[in-house]
C-alpha cells in the first residue's frame, strides 16, 4: 500500500468520478485526509494488531471528512460509497500481488474501514440536519418579516382613516368596522412576532440575529416613505427619497427597515415643519452609506455623545422611552457597520451608517 499509494489513489479517483459530486472536484478536494488514511491502514496491516485503530481514528479526519462532503454537494450515499470504492481498491491491490486478506488483516481493515464511514456519516448528518433547521428558520422568518411590512401599512390606514372621522359626521357602522380591523390587526401583528421571536435563536454577539441578502434599497425606502407621509403632517414636513433606483444593500430586511424607522421617526420629531430626506450611496470597498439628514432643530454638541444612549431622549415627557437611537445603534454594529451623526442647532441633522458588502471568498 505504501509503495503503490499514488496508484491506489489513482485508481480510486478514477471510480469516485462516477459519483456526481465528485466529477468536477479538484485532486486535493478529493483526496481530502484518503491519504493519510491510507497509510494508517498500511501501518495497522505491518502491526497485524488494533493497537493502531485508534491512532486512525484519533485525529478526527473522517468526521472532518464529513463535513468535507457537505460543503462539497455530497448526498449521504456517496460519501458512504467513496468508502467502500476505496476498500474495494485495497482488496484488489492484495489481490494483484496475491496477498489473501483473511483472519485478523481482513477484521482490522473492515473494522478501520467502518469506524471511519461511521463517524463521517454521523458528521455529515448532524450539519446536514442543522442546515435544514437553519432555511427552515429563515424561509420563516423571511415570510414574518414581509408580512408585517403590509400589515404595519394596514395599521397606519386604520389609524389615519379613524382620525378623519373626527372632521366628518360619525358613521357608528363605519367606526365598529375600523375597531374590528384594528383588533384583528393587532391579533395578526401578535402571530407575526412569536413566528420571528421563536425563531430568533441564532445571535450575534449584540444579541441580534441577522438574516443577511441582497437587499433593493428604493423599494424599501418608498414605501416607508408613502407609509410615513401620513405622519409627516398635513404638509408641513415633507419626506424624500434621494435613495438610487439601481443600489442594492447586503443587510438584515427587517433590521435595516426598524434602523431606517428609528432614523426617520427621529427627523420628524425635531422637524415640524421642513425637509427630511432618506439617501444613500455606495463605497469603495463594496459597502453602502445610508443617511437621514433634516432642517429641524439641530442638537447641541453636549447632547451628541448621549444620543445613542438608552433612556436617554428629548421626547420621553412625550411618551418617547429614548430608546430608538439605543437601538439603532445596536443594529448598526451587529452588522459590523459604523455610524456617524452631524448636527447643528438651528440647522438640522445628518445621521448616517455604512454597512459592509458581502464578503468575496
Amino acid at each position: 500500500m505504501e509503495r503503490n499509494r499514488e496508484g491506489l489513489l489513482t485508481r480510486w479517483r478514477n471510480l469516485v468520478r462516477a459519483l456526481p459530486s465528485a466529477q468536477n472536484l479538484s485532486i486535493p478536494t478529493l483526496n481530502d485526509h484518503v491519504p493519510a488514511l491510507l497509510d494508517e491502514i498500511a501501518m495497522a496491516f505491518r502491526r497485524n494488531s488494533d493497537e493502531s485503530i485508534a491512532e486512525v481514528l484519533a485525529d478526527g479526519t473522517p468526521p472532518e471528512h464529513g463535513l468535507q462532503r457537505l460543503h462539497n454537494g455530497y448526498m449521504i450515499e456517496e460519501v458512504v460509497a467513496e468508502y467502500n470504492l476505496l476498500r474495494g481498491c485495497v482488496h484488489d491491490l492484495a489481490t494483484q500481488h496475491q496477498i489473501n486478506l483473511q483472519g485478523k488483516p481482513f477484521h482490522v481493515m473492515n473494522l478501520v474501514f467502518d469506524s471511519a464511514i461511521g463517524l463521517a456519516v454521523q458528521t455529515f448528518s448532524i450539519n446536514r440536519a442543522l442546515e435544514v433547521q437553519r432555511r427552515r428558520e429563515e424561509y420563516l422568518s423571511f415570510i414574518a418579516h414581509d408580512l408585517r411590512t403590509p400589515l404595519n401599512a394596514v395599521a397606519l390606514a386604520s389609524k389615519v382613516l379613524e382620525a378623519s372621522f373626527t372632521a366628518l359626521p360619525v358613521d357608528q357602522r363605519a367606526a365598529r368596522m375600523i375597531k374590528i380591523l384594528q383588533r384583528n390587526v393587532q391579533s395578526m401583528s401578535s402571530l407575526v412576532a412569536k413566528v420571528i421571536e421563536e425563531n430568533d435563536n441564532l445571535r450575534t454577539e449584540s444579541g441580534v440575529k441577522l438574516e443577511r441578502r441582497n437587499i433593493d434599497l428604493w423599494p424599501l425606502v418608498e414605501s416607508m416613505v408613502y407609509d410615513l407621509n401620513p405622519v409627516a403632517g398635513t404638509g408641513s414636513t415633507r419626506l424624500l427619497n434621494d435613495v438610487p433606483e439601481d443600489l442594492v444593500i447586503y443587510a438584515d430586511a427587517d433590521l435595516l427597515r426598524r434602523m431606517m424607522q428609528n432614523l426617520i421617526a427621529n427627523a420628524l420629531t425635531h422637524t415640524p415643519q421642513g425637509e427630511v430626506v432618506i439617501g444613500a450611496a455606495p463605497i469603495t470597498g463594496g459597502g453602502v452609506e445610508c443617511w437621514v439628514s433634516d432642517n429641524g432643530m439641530g442638537i447641541s454638541k453636549d447632547r451628541l455623545e448621549l444620543i445613542f444612549e438608552k433612556f436617554e431622549s428629548e421626547t420621553k415627557d412625550k411618551g418617547g422611552l429614548g430608546l430608538g437611537l439605543a437601538i439603532f445603534k445596536t443594529f448598526v454594529e451587529a452588522h459590523d457597520g459604523t455610524l456617524k451623526v452631524d448636527s447643528e442647532i438651528g440647522r438640522g441633522s445628518r445621521f448616517s451608517f455604512i454597512l459592509p458588502g458581502r464578503a468575496q471568498y
